[in-house]
């Protein structure tokens, strides 16, 4: 099936989404893992990066450690609090990008649906 550039940046966004709702989940298993560090990555330079690309596929972001965190005794620096922001956040770009896709294949489906009555 062919697609649009609309849906196929919409279908990259829904992938970042995705992989930063696994990464808060990851950082959240591992709030009581010793040593353990929150990793991070910037959505709007990965989303930049996935747009430059020409690769259909899903692709990994940059990964990196959270800076600016509190470290416990233990070394681990995770805050709950932190993480579930991040999870409300990624959960609400993640519903914005199905909305959108929807509305984007309801325009593709309209407009073949005039075109054969034409």
């Amino acid at each position: 099936m062919q697609t649009s550039a609309i849906s196929d940046a919409l279908t990259r966004y829904l992938d970042l989404a995705s992989a930063q709702m696994k990464l808060t989940a990851s950082n959240m298993a591992n709030a009581d893992t010793p040593g353990y560090r929150t990793q991070g990555f910037s959505f709007e330079d990965e989303m930049r990066h996935a747009m430059e690309g020409t690769a259909s596929g899903t692709f990994t972001p940059a990964t990196r450690d959270v800076d600016g965190l509190v470290t416990r005794p233990d070394g681990n620096n995770v805050s709950l609090e932190r993480e579930g922001m991040q999870l409300a956040k990624s959960q609400l770009a993640f519903r914005t990008g199905v909305e959108l896709l929807k509305r984007e294949y309801s325009r593709v489906m309209d407009a073949i649906k005039a075109d054969g009555k034409a």
